[in-house]
């Protein structure tokens, strides 16, 4: 949400209890102050009031100067109802109750009696306000309309056409939130249905919002389709970890198996919302796939074992000799930072990375975010440059859309190709592919802009528009653009336009945990905190693997993460697994990876362990165990520590939250972070 500003308050009564309120609030959300609710269908707090249900109507009245209250004659819908001083409002008087019967026996005139087979059934506000609020009965015996059930708008969104009561929910959704308007309703009257254009596939990146924000049953999930019922759900709080974004959501799950993934409030980050991304594609904690127990080679073949034997194999690999290590994006903070502890004090060396760039910065050139997703809300202009932000960071895409929507904000795109963004951008400066560092250059006032328009195709008077606009306006990329040859010298730029501007040069992290693998010092430099490995840095991601390829690595060990998938240079990946003499693959899932490993090591999936992430904007957030680890998987950071208890006998880590106490007394900043403290908000590192 927006920052709180002060506003202007007045004095009205609801069934007659005096309450103060802002002027202008809605009196479906002035209700709320006393405890109270008023039913609706079409009415969410995110998006514009329509009043197209009439579900939320009360008796409204104004004090008279006599002290009586002369009331209106109809009754009026709340959701787009805004108080006034002296405003009487009864929620719960004879005509209220007798009206708001017969909008439900009207909606229900149509409706099938679907609820035994509804996937809606058990968590439906046409169910619960039916119940509450409507008639015992029915009057009407003529047969019902009928259409196509489980119409499929796209592979991830079913239509049931018969269930639909026209609140225009989803349809408002794409239009004001999403911003793509691929929905709209076809027809009028009775016949009026919510569709996309020609009758496309609804390709929506965001369109799993439509499934929760429908009141009926009519927009279900096409994946979660006949999988459960509400009652034989169990859910919990978790964070999606398939972007850097930290997104906060409810993990439903059942007997050990994950069902689906719902959007969880929080205000700072995506508020409600979810990605389809996020919200399908945690099938993962399902494969048949998943590693449940240690392997270890022999001759062609990897054998089961127990942990014993593959921890006494990775000593006699690792101790004393030229090893390194790769980490992946899911690690949690805890597993970082025993996993340095480990490689550092323990096997004597700094080959630690997380970073599969093309042209990785030195670790002091390395940026990150520094505005937090909410701040964009208030921002007047802001700077999107080299990223397709909706695919990319698609739940900080939607609040920058939101500062557009809302507060008029000046949305300036640069990229060689079409983005989302363009729809609502004020300016598009389109540069040729290759010739972003030119523009950026102009930008920061060392290229003159009628020489960067030969070069970039970017007409000189819109980079001059641009410049007026770009005065505090905040800078937008993310660590895509180290995969460009230039990219650290574009990003060195664009600090520059940022400290001439006043602005901040927001550089943000695409893992969902790159940003605590950064803030940790998850980098081959020597950091403050390790012991110095005789006072020589070690390599990068690219360095550790040539050195593999070339035969100057006796060891690698993989933590969930598979260079295959994130590094660039395939052929190069290949060669450093073919020939280094000692792999260890440790994750969740196998891949193609696991196929070169001398050991594989089950490690929990984000959701089977307990531990912290740390999202985009520097928030540390807690994942709470949501299920059951697989088999004999166990997290990253016991098996860290049981590798170094065996190493060096002392006393052990016996929880995350003990890992996370090791951390704060190296890393001050995580101080916030204890378990004890940390909120479900979760906390900004200062």
């Amino acid at each position: 949400m927006a920052a709180i500003t002060e506003a202007q308050t007045i004095a009205i009564s609801i069934n007659d209890i005096e309450v103060q309120v802002p002027k202008g609030e809605l009196i479906v959300e002035s209700v709320k102050r006393i405890g109270l609710e008023i039913p609706i269908f079409c009415y969410h707090p995110r998006m514009k009031p329509v009043g197209m249900c009439r579900m939320c109507i009360v008796e409204v009245g104004f004090k008279q100067p006599d002290g009586s209250i002369r009331k209106m004659p109809k009754p009026q819908a709340a959701c787009t109802l805004p108080a006034s001083e002296g405003m009487a409002i009864y929620t719960d008087s004879e005509m209220v109750r007798r009206d708001r019967k017969g909008v439900l026996e009207f909606l229900l005139i149509n409706h099938p009696l679907d609820c035994p087979i509804c996937d809606r059934g058990g968590e439906c506000p046409l169910q619960n306000n039916t119940l509450f609020y409507g008639p015992s009965t029915s009057r009407f015996v003529e047969a019902k309309r009928h259409a196509a059930k489980a119409f499929p708008l796209s592979s991830y969104v079913t239509l049931d056409l018969e269930r639909c009561i026209q609140c225009g929910r989803c349809v408002r959704f794409t239009e004001e939130i999403s911003g793509d308007s691929q929905l709209a309703f076809r027809f009028r009257g009775a016949q009026m249905q919510p569709s996309t254009f020609e009758l496309t596939d609804f390709t929506s990146k965001f369109s799993g919002n439509v499934i929760e924000i429908c009141p009926v049953g009519a927009l279900t999930s096409a994946k979660y389709r006949f999988r459960a019922r509400p009652w034989d759900l169990e859910t919990k709080p978790a964070i999606c970890t398939l972007c850097s974004n930290g997104c906060n959501v409810w993990f439903d799950y059942r007997v050990g198996q994950m069902v689906r993934i719902n959007g969880r409030i929080n205000e700072t980050i995506n508020e409600e919302w979810t990605c389809d991304k996020g919200k399908f594609g945690h099938e993962f904690y399902n494969f048949e796939s998943r590693l449940t127990t240690p392997a270890i080679r022999k001759g062609d073949r990897l054998s089961e074992c127990d942990w014993a034997s593959a921890y006494a194999s990775l000593i006699e690999a690792f101790k004393g000799k030229r090893v390194a290590a790769l980490a992946g994006p899911d690690l949690a903070n805890e597993d970082i930072f025993l996993l340095q502890r480990l490689f550092r004090n323990h096997f004597d060396s700094n080959n630690l990375d997380y970073r599969y760039f093309k042209h990785a910065p030195r670790d002091t050139e390395m940026r990150a975010g520094k505005d937090s997703i909410q701040s964009f809300e208030d921002r007047s202009a802001i700077l999107l440059f080299g990223t397709s932000l909706a695919e990319e960071e698609p739940i900080l895409y939607l609040r920058v859309r939101k500062a557009w929507s809302l507060n008029d904000a000046k949305v300036i795109v640069a990229h060689h190709t079409r983005t989302d963004a363009d729809e609502f951008a004020h300016l598009v400066l389109r540069y040729r592919p290759g010739t972003q560092r030119t523009l950026a250059q102009a930008l920061a006032g060392k290229v003159n802009a009628a020489d960067a328009e030969a070069k970039t195709g970017v007409k000189a008077a819109l980079i001059e528009d641009a410049l007026k606009l770009l005065s505090g306006a905040p800078i937008i990329a993310t660590q895509k653009v180290y995969d460009l040859e230039d990219g650290v010298e574009t990003v060195n730029d664009l600090q520059t336009l940022a400290t001439a501007t006043s602005a901040s040069l927001n550089v943000y992290a695409l893992g969902a945990n790159h940003q605590g693998a950064h803030e940790l010092g998850m980098l081959p430099g020597l950091l403050s905190g390790h012991r110095p490995v005789a006072g020589k840095p070690g390599l990068s991601t690219d360095g550790i693997l040539k050195a593999c390829a070339a035969g100057e690595i006796d060891a690698l060990w993989l933590a969930h993460c598979d260079p295959f998938d994130l590094h660039p240079d395939r052929a190069l990946v290949e060669s450093a697994l073919e020939k280094v003499s000692f792999l260890v693959f440790q994750s969740y899932t196998v891949s193609d990876a696991a196929s070169f490993a001398s050991v594989l090591l089950p490690s929990c999936a984000p959701a089977e362990r307990d531990g912290t992430y740390t999202n985009l904007e520097r928030r540390v957030q807690r994942m709470s165990q949501v299920i059951p680890a697989k088999g004999s998987a166990k997290p990253g950071w016991r098996i860290y520590s049981e590798l170094m208890l065996r190493l060096n006998p002392s006393t052990p880590n016996f929880s995350a939250s003990d890992v996370m106490r090791e951390i704060i007394k190296e890393h001050p900043g995580f101080s916030n972070a204890d378990y004890s403290i940390l909120g479900e908000e979760g906390t900004l590192l200062p």
